[in-house]
């Protein structure tokens, strides 16, 4: 272990100093290959305007380059390899896409994607906003706040392990799940709550709102600071009730911050993947794009073309998304 710690340092150290080095020899070899000392003022003034214009691409150079290997690369590698067969080798044309307009699973993935979408983002924004307003009007609003955050720090299996405890049912015996404890205690029957169709959805949503809402809290509360006390004060003077401060007076004010909140949620549950992993892996009609096209990817034998189609169609989703919130953020930091 200690062997390893200090190879993984001495990587970071010899990483920070060969950017360093790249930098500074790059700089070096564009002023020797644009002089500007011994020459005339046209010619120097020429070569400068030049070095500003080469110097940004230069340093930006291997950032362009990496993201070319491992971004732009793999995009349209999942592109041609939608149109060959499962093992990659074999042009099939268009019959991974006709496979997955007509595949039950496929739309049904579909289906629990759009609920998640309509539920969760709308949730976690709706409840953030609503305890980042309460949280600031009390003085252990910064203790209730730190509970509410709490989850983030957990990865989506580790939350998902403590709610399959709460939903755990047991056929016979004393039921050790809270939630079927709870139900027994007042006389119910407890049931399997993740393998009831379609209602089991939502028990897997709960679990990405309890995550994400500290999230949406965070962002919100900033922002709600930013508004200008002499608003709020206008409108009490002008007899507003909170109610009416609220809706009328804070959240037309930060809509942008909501907005943003929305759609980075949105992103997140495009890809959802690890909570429907390890609560149901996908039975029980749960399945989510993200889990099918692991399905597809690295089971059964594997079909690279069928899973390269749901690929694209994640990418698909998410990008214009992605590209909205990323113009939105700039909007509001006052960028073009």
């Amino acid at each position: 272990m200690a062997g390893q710690i200090v190879s993984a340092v001495g990587i970071m150290i010899a990483g920070v100093f060969a950017c360093a080095a790249y930098y500074w020899l790059s700089d070096r070899l564009l002023n020797m290959a644009l002089p500007v000392r011994g020459r005339d003022i046209v010619t120097a003034s020429r070569n400068l305007n030049r070095r500003s214009v080469i110097r940004p691409w230069l340093f930006l150079g291997p950032a362009l380059l990496l993201l070319a290997i491992y971004l732009v690369y793999p995009v349209i590698a999942t592109l041609i390899l939608s149109f060959y067969d499962r093992a990659g080798t074999t042009f099939v044309g268009l019959d991974n896409y006709r496979w997955a307009l007509f595949d039950r699973e496929f739309r049904q993935s579909i289906f629990n994607n759009v609920l998640w979408l309509a539920v969760v983002p709308a949730a976690c924004t709706f409840l953030g906003l609503v305890i980042a307003v309460l949280t600031d009007r009390i003085w252990w609003g910064n203790i209730a706040k730190s509970i509410v955050f709490m989850p983030m720090a957990i990865s989506f299996v580790g939350a998902s392990v403590i709610w399959k405890f709460i939903y755990e049912y047991r056929g016979t015996g004393t039921q050790i799940g809270l939630l079927n404890a709870v139900v027994t205690f007042f006389g119910g029957d407890p049931q399997v709550w993740i393998a009831l169709p379609f209602w089991n959805n939502f028990a897997l949503m709960v679990i990405l709102i309890w995550i994400q809402t500290g999230f949406a809290m965070v962002i919100l509360s900033a922002a709600l600071r930013g508004i200008p006390e002499e608003t709020i004060e206008a409108a009490v003077i002008d007899g507003a009730n909170g109610w009416q401060i609220f809706w009328k007076i804070m959240v037309p004010q930060i809509w942008g911050t909501i907005a943003v909140v929305w759609t980075t949620i949105t992103i997140l549950v495009l890809k959802v993947f690890d909570i429907v992993l390890t609560m149901t892996n996908g039975q029980w009609d749960t399945m989510v794009l993200a889990n099918l096209m692991f399905d597809w990817m690295f089971r059964g034998g594997g079909d690279s073309g069928r899973a390269a189609v749901i690929a694209l169609v994640i990418m698909a989703a998410v990008t214009p998304i992605m590209v909205w919130n990323i113009r939105q953020a700039n909007r509001e930091n006052g960028g073009h």
